[in-house]
């Protein structure tokens, strides 16, 4: 059944979309970090624990405040509809494990451990949206007295709020929110945006003899994929680049980039199958889309 089929009008069905949308780019996001994180853990250690306090600053920003944003707006909604209170308190619990999660993360000491923490938050992750996206969502959207687009506004405002004064989330963490409120944006943290030991082999740190950073997309899900590789691409710098390995040949993949972002990277093949894909992006010096 189509969104517009469960949706009381086509504006809820567009916004129910468009939250779908924006669910998978969060995850593609996380997803893409977490990859990061998980190939340079016990490959190059530098280059680990940049990815491992960039993720913490991306779950402090983004995740977290939207989460947050969601349990004050869209939850309290949602729980007056027909058989939805059971629903709304599991989703609940799992903020709170996410949040869990991410403070275990933060506190990680060793990168294995930081790796196994930041995967688990990512399961997490994509199960709790799409029980957002194929439950919540959906039965919002087609309550004929919810108003759909209005909430997700309401929504993102809280999450700019949030994101602004992270403090107001949860004021037991004003200490550390402070330090991330002195970040203008997450990336600053993203070692693909950084000089010096980056692992993208084309510092003189001597990353170089360890090799690009690889994406293996094959533990992502199917879902959100395509939003994975298009947030670390778009992360990557000039003169610099990565090795994605996939399970099949991503044709359309290379037509979508190509799509996006005309002429900007230069793709090499580096294995051809049978059983996986290795392909190397680089990012062209000088070319901007």
């Amino acid at each position: 059944m189509s969104a517009l089929t469960l949706a009381s009008d086509p504006e809820d069905a567009t916004a129910l979309a468009a939250a779908e949308a924006h669910h998978a780019r969060l995850a593609g996001k996380l997803a893409g970090r977490v990859a990061l994180l998980l190939t340079a853990t016990g490959r190059d250690p530098g280059a680990a624990a940049r990815l491992h306090t960039g993720l913490v600053t991306f779950c402090d920003r983004d995740l977290l405040p939207h989460a947050a944003a969601k349990e004050a707006v869209l939850y309290p909604v949602a729980r007056q509809l027909p058989d939805t209170r059971l629903l709304i308190e599991s989703l609940v619990g799992e903020h709170r494990c996410m949040a869990a999660l991410v403070e275990a993360l933060r506190g990680a000491r060793e990168q294995p451990l930081a790796a196994a923490e930041a995967r688990a938050l990512q399961v997490l992750f994509e199960e709790h949206v799409a029980k957002e996206n194929g439950l919540v969502l959906p039965l919002l959207a087609a309550a004929p007295e919810v108003r759909l687009p209005v909430l997700l506004a309401e929504v993102a405002a809280r999450t700019t709020s949030l994101r602004t004064d992270p403090r107001t989330a949860d004021p037991r963490k004003a200490k550390k929110a402070k330090k991330a409120e002195d970040m203008k944006d997450d990336d600053r943290d993203d070692p693909l945006n950084q000089g010096g030991g980056c692992g993208c082999g084309g510092c003189a740190c001597g990353a170089q003899e360890i090799g690009d950073p690889e994406l293996d997309v094959r533990t992502v899900p199917h879902a959100v994929r395509h939003a994975t590789v298009f947030h670390t691409l778009d992360t990557l710098p000039p003169d610099s680049a990565i090795v994605l390995v996939a399970s099949h040949d991503p044709l359309p993949l290379l037509a979508q980039l190509e799509e996006r972002r005309p002429g900007v990277f230069a793709t090499e093949y580096l294995e051809r199958g049978p059983e996986s894909w290795r392909l190397r992006f680089s990012h062209r010096a000088g070319v901007t889309s």
